[in-house]
Formats: C-alpha cells, sequence, structure tokens
C-alpha cells in the first residue's frame, strides 16, 4: 500500500448512538483540520449534556440484554473485530495518519497495539469463569467478575485507535455498555472503531460514541447512571477528571502526562543504546507519554551522543517521523526549544527549520531537535514537552541520576541503558516509576501484563489494561454457601 496520505474532507460527522449515527442536539460544531495538509477534513458536534444523556439512556437500555449474554458470545465480538481490523488496517492506518499526523507506519503499529487489547479481552472467558473453593467442612465460597453497567473513556490525541482500544474491548467483553468521548481533534478513527463493531455484531447501544469538547467531558464525569470512568490525558485534565467523576461517588482511573528519564551509563552498547534514544524520544514525533525526553548521561558517554545525534540528523521527515499535531501545539514545542538555547543549552541538532515532504509542504513539521548540557531545573528538563525534543543532562554518578529521575513529579516509565545486572537492579528497584525498561527506551507493558505509571501521571487506583483493566471494570460478587444435610427422602420433591 502508499505511504502518501491523500487530503480527503469527510464532511459532516454526528454522534454514534443506540448503533447509528444521530444528529446532535448542540448548537455548535468542531473543525477537524490535517496536521499533513492545514485544512478541514471533516467536522464534528460539540456535544452537550443532552447528548451524553441520550448516549447513557441508549447504553442503559442495552445493558440488562448484554450483561446477561454469556461472556463467549460476548468474546465471539472480539474474535470478530480482530478479523475486520486486520482487513481494513491499510485503509485504517491513512484515516489515523490523516487525522493524526503520524506516518503510515508508526499508525499501523499503534493499530497493531490495540490489537493485543482485543486479542486479550477475547480470551477473558478463560479468565473470568470464576473461582471456587470449600472454604470450611460443608461451606463453599464462589467469586465471580460482574459487570458495572454503564462505563466511559475519554481518549487523547495521540493514540486514536490504540487507546480506545485499551478500554473498550475489556469493559465490553466483561459485560458493561461503554461511552466514549474522543479527543475533538482526531475523532475519526474512533467512529471507524463503532462502524466495525457494528459489522462484528455487537447489539446497538453497548457502544456509543460522544463528540465534543468540555461540556461533553463534564457531563460523563457528573451522570449518575455512569459508573466508572477512565481518562487517558495531560495531567492537569487528568486530575481534574477524576476529582470530579470522584466526587460524584463513581470509580474513576485517569492517567496523565510524564516526563520519562533514560539513564545511560559507560558500559552501556553503543550501538543499541544511540538507536534506542533516539526512538524512545522521537517515536510518534515524541507526542506520547511514553516518550523518553530527558537522557541523564553519567560520566563519559560522548560516543553514543555523538552517534545518536549523527543519527538524529539522518531523519527524513514524512517517513521517519510525522507531524505535531497542531499550529498550538508546534508553537508551543518551539518556545521550549527557544528557551532552553536562551538559558545555555547547547542545541546538537535543531529542528526549528524543517525540510518537509514535497507532498505536504503545509504540515505542521518539526524536525528532531537535541539540547545537551541541560540544567535539571530548566523547563525543558522538568516540565512535559510532548514533541521530538530530547534533553540532555550530564551527572558524574549514578545516585546523582536516581536523584534526578526520582526528583521530578511525575512516574510514568524510567529507563536505563547498560550491560551490567548490578546497575540494572538498581535502577529496577529504585527508580519511582510505574514502568522500567532495561536496554528499552519505550517499556510498555504487553497484554497481559497492565499499562499504568506512578505520582503524578497516574490519579486513581489500578492500571488500564491486562488483569488490572478487568478489576476496574468489574465488581466481586462472592457468594458462601451451606447445604445442611436433610433426612426427608427426595422423592417427595419430585
Amino acid at each position: 500500500m502508499s505511504t502518501i496520505i491523500q487530503y480527503h474532507n469527510l464532511g459532516k460527522k454526528q454522534n454514534w448512538i443506540g448503533g447509528s449515527y444521530e444528529e446532535s442536539s448542540a448548537p455548535k460544531s468542531i473543525t477537524v483540520i490535517s496536521p499533513y495538509f492545514d485544512q478541514a477534513i471533516a467536522e464534528v458536534p460539540d456535544s452537550n449534556q443532552a447528548d451524553v444523556n441520550r448516549a447513557v439512556e441508549q447504553a442503559k437500555a442495552a445493558f440488562p440484554a448484554w450483561a446477561s449474554t454469556h461472556i463467549r458470545d460476548r468474546a465471539a465480538v472480539m474474535f470478530k473485530l480482530k478479523t475486520i481490523m486486520e482487513q481494513d488496517m491499510e485503509a485504517l492506518a491513512h484515516l489515523v495518519a490523516l487525522d493524526n499526523g503520524k506516518t503510515i507506519a508508526d499508525a499501523r503499529g499503534s493499530i497493531l497495539r490495540g490489537i493485543e487489547v482485543v486479542e486479550f479481552a477475547a480470551s477473558l472467558p478463560n479468565m473470568l469463569k470464576g473461582e471456587s473453593s470449600n472454604v470450611g467442612h460443608g461451606i463453599n465460597c464462589t467469586m465471580t467478575h460482574e459487570p458495572l453497567g454503564v462505563v466511559a473513556g475519554i481518549t487523547p490525541f495521540n493514540f486514536p485507535i490504540m487507546v480506545p482500544l485499551w478500554m473498550i474491548p475489556i469493559a465490553i467483553t466483561s459485560g458493561n455498555c461503554f461511552i466514549l468521548k474522543p479527543s475533538e481533534q482526531t475523532p475519526l478513527a474512533a467512529l471507524k472503531l463503532a462502524e466495525y463493531l457494528q459489522e462484528a455484531g455487537l447489539p446497538n447501544g453497548v457502544l456509543n460514541v460522544i463528540n465534543g469538547s468540555r461540556e461533553a467531558v463534564e457531563s460523563i464525569c457528573d451522570h449518575p447512571d455512569i459508573k466508572a470512568v477512565a481518562f487517558v490525558g495531560s495531567s492537569r485534565v487528568a486530575k481534574i477528571v477524576y476529582s470530579r467523576s470522584a466526587a460524584q461517588g463513581k470509580r474513576a482511573l485517569c492517567l496523565g502526562g510524564a516526563k520519562n528519564h533514560m539513564i545511560v551509563v559507560p558500559d552501556a552498547d553503543q550501538d543499541s543504546t544511540a538507536k534506542g534514544l533516539l526512538a524512545s524520544s522521537m517515536g510518534s514525533a515524541g507526542q506520547r507519554c511514553m516518550a523518553a525526553s530527558v537522557a541523564v548521561c553519567v560520566d563519559d558517554v560522548d560516543a553514543i551522543i555523538d552517534q545518536l545525534v549523527e543519527e538524529a540528523r539522518s531523519f527524513q521527515l514524512g517517513l521517519d517521523m510525522g507531524t505535531i499535531v497542531s499550529k498550538a501545539a508546534l508553537e508551543k514545542i518551539t518556545g521550549y526549544i527557544d528557551a532552553a538555547e536562551a538559558m545555555g543549552a547547547k542545541v546538537r541538532v535543531d529542528g526549528r527549520n524543517p525540510n518537509p515532504p514535497e507532498a505536504y509542504p503545509d504540515g505542521y513539521w518539526l524536525g528532531p531537535t537535541i539540547l545537551d548540557h541541560v540544567d535539571p531545573d530548566w523547563p525543558c528538563a522538568r516540565e512535559e514537552i510532548f514533541g521530538p525534543v530530547l534533553s540532555i543532562i550530564r551527572t558524574d554518578t549514578l545516585e546523582s541520576a536516581l536523584r534526578i529521575e526520582n526528583g521530578n513529579p511525575y512516574g510514568n516509565a524510567a529507563a536505563v541503558f547498560t550491560t551490567s545486572g548490578q546497575v540494572a537492579k538498581t535502577i529496577a528497584e529504585s527508580a519511582s516509576a510505574g514502568m522500567i525498561g532495561i536496554n528499552i527506551g519505550v517499556p510498555v507493558p504487553r497484554e497481559p501484563y497492565s499499562f499504568g505509571g506512578w505520582n503524578e501521571s497516574k490519579y486513581g487506583h489500578g492500571d488500564i489494561t491486562g488483569r488490572s483493566g478487568v478489576d476496574f471494570w468489574t465488581n466481586l460478587k462472592k457468594v458462601t454457601s451451606r447445604w445442611p444435610e436433610s433426612s426427608e427422602a427426595w422423592k417427595k420433591y419430585f
């Protein structure tokens, strides 16, 4: 398939409610802009409380029948969804790229990662078969996972298929009905996912998609019939969504931002470390919470940094890296670079004058940027930039490197590059982060291991995927039973 993204305008899109597209009652709409072309590619409603109420109404109506559907039949929908997505992979990847600015390869990879969660959900009949044992003489205890009811997810722009698939497959296979509020910047793939699920046989009302911005989010947080809310986005908004949802008595798990550190020591393998630093910091144009945007270099690792710089300079925009999601984001990232340079950072690789691909001259382009000799207290070293910018901090000891890592308020991920088992063990045990990489710059756990950080990278308890995700979307029911023996003949009851 072609790696060229073609411009096209999909026109006016609506919300997906009760198994079909439904006109919004909201007076305002949102124009969706492609970062490849700086042009409108769709228009979606800026949904209001009435739209959310309508989606909840449909989900509530669908819940009793869906919850009573055998879990094998619910899982069968996931098997069909996997097949449909794989068959339509290239078209879906092009839609994600057009909407989000990813390269086709990056979009395809993110879809495949989402499909892994679909596969995990298809295995839930084996996991949720219940547990039962005799806990005393004549006494048996049985434990089952029961669905919550109507639940919701609020997802970000950077992975418009993958992050919804972190939530939806596990939640609905567990028996819940789901309301998705995708990012208003990249809503098109979520609507396509609703179409796929309908084709896979999902009953009407089990999944609903509400487009919009602040009012839609607040309505989801406040609605008394939504029993749980999951969120992925910035820490600032994650804290607000968590607090507002929890205040209504509902379950909430809100994943926020990050400032991930990669610690590099002199015994690290040069080639794989340089490539690992580059892939982690520049992959997805740095627009992911798992991007390691700070390299803490211990002692003399100049050979590794020199190779990193050389390889970053050879990056081709449009092939190795996509666009920034919006003009506003591009200006914000550029501002961090300008400020760091003014403070004294050495700009080893400067992406501010990019060479855009011939096919996309109007795109929101920023090349890889590497800032060396950065002070740990500078904004570029402490704040989430969410762009292809790597800050290099120099230090003399592993202890000081750990202090820098643990001193940042986030706790999403940390990595170390070393050939020493002792160094690896020290970082793994001491880094204040929920996900640790050893010679891996993007330490994303794979199913059934769950995704989630610590500290200000997460508000709420548990993780979003894997077994922890199942626990979030369900309640445990425990039945303890004892059947006294009877001296009466059984035949009288037949």
